[in-house]
């Protein structure tokens, strides 16, 4: 069921190269669009992560299968309401995971490869990580609770056709009921913002309410400035997938002791250790 969404990919093109063109054609008013280099490198980290989730979902399925056998838990997918079900545990999944790629370095360090663009279209949806294993603990509980593995591939699969559709600035506010309740490419626009007001924000997945609910929304306002807080400046595919993996090696190289160590793994991406903090400063002094 994983597979559903490596079916969507031509229609993902299709919509890429209608977008693209649009900002060709069509009147831009000052949006940021296209830059070849840039969608080039985003699509190779798309390409790259299709390659590593083709041998790693088999993992995946290993894991939720036997945790599947392990539980007395059954719910039948027969049951419409199971359905429903299946779509708010995903979705409060996704909230969590993707909070805690924003809150913990370890988790950020394969999640900022989807931030680095400091353009937002949709070729940055397709800028995934190759170090997709840090979602798995998440969805753990779904197949314990006796959903059968191939539903939840199938709402991870949903979800990430959904999502995919928000990275555009060619779409403004939808009505106020559906911005109310539903992920939009406003909300979305907000999360890859690098504005101050917009760091940390907006985690939903294909609904806001969890924003609302656990405080961390933020509506548009200002212009979003994309990418991070500090960019990377490149666009070699290797130093994009793995940079922060290499930023962390050098803190811990540098860090005082185990508790330490913990901490910049453990902590959010702004900590940074005062003897790491004065490592670098040597290393940036004339």
């Amino acid at each position: 069921m994983s597979e559903v969404l490596y079916y969507a990919i031509p229609f993902f093109v299709l919509l890429l190269v209608v977008e693209a063109l649009t900002y060709r054609h069509l009147q831009s008013d000052g949006l940021v669009g296209y830059e070849l280099a840039d969608t080039r490198t985003s699509i190779a980290m798309g390409l790259g992560n299709v390659a590593v989730n083709a041998v790693w979902k088999l993992a995946v399925v290993a894991i939720y299968a036997a945790l599947y056998e392990l539980t007395p838990l059954r719910l039948d997918p027969g049951d419409w309401w199971v359905w429903v079900l299946l779509f708010f545990a995903d979705d409060l999944a996704y909230y969590w995971f993707h909070r805690v790629s924003h809150e913990s370095r370890v988790f950020w360090a394969s999640h900022v490869v989807h931030h680095s663009s400091q353009h937002y279209n949709l070729s940055t949806a397709v800028r995934q990580t190759w170090v997709p294993m840090t979602y798995l603990p998440f969805w753990l509980p779904l197949p314990l609770l006796g959903f059968p593995p191939w539903t939840v591939l199938l709402a991870q699969s949903w979800s990430l056709i959904y999502q995919f559709g928000l990275h555009t600035e060619r779409i403004g506010k939808l009505p106020r009921p559906l911005e109310a309740i539903l992920n939009t490419p406003s909300h979305h626009r907000v999360h890859h913002g690098a504005n101050e007001q917009y760091l940390d924000r907006n985690y939903g997945g294909i609904l806001v309410v969890w924003d609302r609910l656990f405080r961390s929304f933020e509506p548009e306002g200002e212009r979003v400035r994309y990418g991070l807080t500090t960019n990377i400046e490149t666009h070699n595919v290797l130093r994009v997938a793995f940079h922060e993996y290499a930023a962390i090696g050098r803190d811990l190289k540098h860090a005082r002791g185990w508790r330490r160590r913990a901490s910049i793994l453990l902590r959010g991406p702004g900590y940074t250790p005062p003897e790491v903090t004065s490592a670098g400063e040597r290393a940036a002094g004339p």
